[in-house]
């Protein structure tokens, strides 16, 4: 593995803490920060005022607490010193005769910077300003702490190695305009929120949301904690709640209402928030005035950050949980809107498209059928034509004909085996060679069939072939590659599957049902190599060009993100342990590498279909791509 594949070690910690009490407090907070560094955090963040407790009230004025909070914050500033790790805490600091509401950002025994808090709430439980100075118009640039100066201010850009980060606190959060919108802008690869937020019904589920939205409309980490135990309860509950975000995505979500100390570590990608910023000519810094940039060296930035409480999903296409159902009722719908348009504009009386019995050409049909719903046509008015080949297998087809039966379109039944040979003969090819010219001489009498019936018919032609197979190049160069409208160029093998079960489970049901299901457990086959001696299929796609788990793997992390070959390695084997050997995936990722980069030409000239997830290969706008190119890698 190569030395840093860009993961970065985040921590969100609730230590359990008395009101007003700055010395137990700190004592919490030193465990915790043992406790971050034994499990390889590189960054740990407390909640918003945590050495006095935010329900300090107008104990905040008393000048005791205050020299406690000061003794408590040198005192873990100086516990830091040849630990690996940043440490931000918030603290109530008072400066002339300001109190201001504040983080300190502090590494290897130095505070490297103190951010106040901007925007203070002004309601009937969290009345900050009787207590504190927004830090908005702060004009001083320093202060002098613990015999320093120090940066102050909200403009502080902290820079490492490897990654920066800011900070903003709480109410910051919920202003109209967050500090974190312009901290990204101006470089902060990650949002670190200290916060002191009580809980009352439904304000769990908005907070997450408005986290989790945030990090993905600045594309950003965002690691949030919030008070929890400890708190005065005199109005107010706090619940700890802790979360780490990451571009949309919730990467962990800690429990709430815990009696102890608690903490949520994950890893957030710098890599992936790096190629979506690069991608977004919006997101520049060249305007608004510049933050001060704080560079700092931490001693764990020596050392490699692997991957150990991040979970990545098996199948990036496809989300898991309550969304999945939705996910993939949009993406027929996404189908079925963009052929009725197409259909509608070409004035075309039918679509027409091969039915195989196989995964692809099965979606195309049921999104055909659900379009011509939609628009008011007979289903009469699809086409569905088997042509068998030597392939052909007799549960392929009687599944293609009584699929056709049930919805009710329009079928042909044309072999081309007659044909085919027919065409071996012209061109001087023996028929017990079954090489490259056996197997496309036969996609490619299919797709004439289909381009001359849709003449006859006054219709178009669907193409069946899905995203993971034109990725690979896995088609026939104007056989089964080419068509009038590719209804699946969009979607990945895998969520091919995941609609098609969606389709059986929850649109269609009866013996329609049950043919949906055979379809998804039948092996997926060009189905262009005779059969075997008991007439099953023979020739298994994934036996030949790998695992499409595996590939749309490859292709979600490569098209999407452009992640070396060495970082798609390593989250492979990480994800896929136990299910394939390290020598496994190492050996189909080089097998999509090399078809990728050689097969780029097919998809040069590939006919229009609608995008359907966020990686598209259409040459007209998602993915442009000299057909010559070497190997990246």
């Amino acid at each position: 593995m190569q030395k840093d594949l860009g993961f970065v070690r985040v921590c969100a910690a609730v230590p359990r803490m008395k009101v007003a009490d700055a010395h137990y407090n700190q004592q919490e907070i030193l465990i915790q920060i043992d406790e971050a560094v034994s499990k390889g955090a590189e960054v740990i963040c407390f909640p918003e005022l945590c050495i006095t407790g935010y329900t300090c009230a107008d104990l905040f004025f008393l000048q005791q607490l205050q020299h406690n909070t000061l003794r408590a914050l040198e005192e873990i500033c100086e516990y830091t010193r040849e630990k690996p790790i940043i440490v931000i805490v918030g603290a109530p600091l008072k400066v002339d005769n300001n109190l201001y509401n504040c983080a300190f950002v502090m590494t290897d025994g130095e505070v490297l910077g103190v951010v106040p808090k901007v925007n203070l709430p002004n309601t009937g439980e969290f009345y900050e300003k009787r207590w504190f100075t927004a830090g908005r118009n702060i004009t001083l640039r320093t202060i002098d702490i613990f015999s320093g100066d120090v940066p102050f201010g909200p403009d502080l850009l902290f820079m490492t190695p490897r990654f920066s980060f800011g900070v903003e606190l709480c109410e910051d959060l919920w202003s109209p305009l967050p500090p974190s919108t312009q901290l990204a802008i101006q470089g902060a690869e990650i949002i670190f929120n200290l916060s002191s937020s009580n809980c009352i019904t439904g304000k769990h589920a908005f907070r997450r949301d408005m986290i989790t939205q945030q990090s993905a409309r600045v594309h950003c980490g965002y690691v949030y904690t919030s008070s929890g135990i400890g708190e005065s309860t005199t109005d107010l509950v706090f619940s700890g709640s802790t979360y780490i975000a990451e571009n949309g995505d919730l990467l962990a979500e800690g429990e709430r209402f815990q009696q102890e100390s608690t903490m949520l570590l994950s890893e957030i990608d710098i890599e992936r928030i790096r190629t979506l910023r690069q991608r977004n000519t919006n997101f520049t810094s060249d305007h608004q005035g510049q933050y001060r940039k704080i560079y700092l060296n931490p001693l764990r930035y020596t050392e490699e950050t692997e991957l150990q409480y991040r979970r990545l999903a098996r199948n990036p296409f496809l989300p898991e949980g309550e969304t999945r159902l939705q996910y993939c009722s949009d993406v027929l719908k996404i189908q079925t809107c963009g052929l009725a348009k197409r259909w509608e504009h070409a004035h075309a009386q039918t679509v027409v498209l091969g039915i195989s019995g196989g995964l692809d050409s099965t979606l195309a049909l049921l999104a055909a059928c659900l379009t011509a719903d939609m628009i008011g046509v007979s289903r009469k008015q699809v086409i569905g034509v088997t042509m068998p080949g030597f392939g052909t297998s007799d549960r392929t087809h009687s599944n293609a004909v009584e699929l056709m039966d049930e919805l009710g379109i329009t079928q042909f039944d044309i072999p081309i085996r007659d044909a085919v040979i027919q065409h071996f003969k012209d061109i001087n090819h023996d028929i017990n060679i079954h090489d490259i010219t056996y197997e496309n001489s036969q996609a490619r009498e299919r797709t004439q069939i289909l381009m001359d019936m849709a003449n006859k018919h006054n219709g178009m032609v669907l193409g069946t072939g899905d995203l993971s197979e034109l990725a690979l190049g896995w088609a026939t160069y104007n056989g089964d590659q080419m068509s009038m409208y590719g209804l699946n160029a969009g979607i990945p093998k895998t969520l091919v599957r995941a609609v098609v079960a969606y389709a059986a489970d929850h649109i269609f049901s009866g013996r329609i049902s049950e043919i949906l299901h055979d379809v998804i457990d039948t092996p997926v086959s060009p189905e262009l190599l005779p059969t075997d001696s008991q007439g099953q299929i023979a020739q298994k796609t994934e036996d030949k060009v790998g695992p499409y788990e595996l590939h749309d793997f490859f292709i979600f992390y490569t098209l999407r993100y452009g992640f070396t070959r060495d970082k798609i390695l390593y989250m492979a084997e990480r994800t896929f342990e136990g299910d394939y050997s390290p020598e496994t995936i190492s050996y189909w990722l080089d097998t999509f590498m090399r078809r990728f980069y050689q097969q780029q030409y097919k998809r040069s000239c590939m006919p229009d279909g609608p995008k359907v997830t966020s990686v598209g290969l259409s040459p007209r706008g998602d993915w442009r791509m000299p057909s010559d190119s070497e190997i990246v890698s």
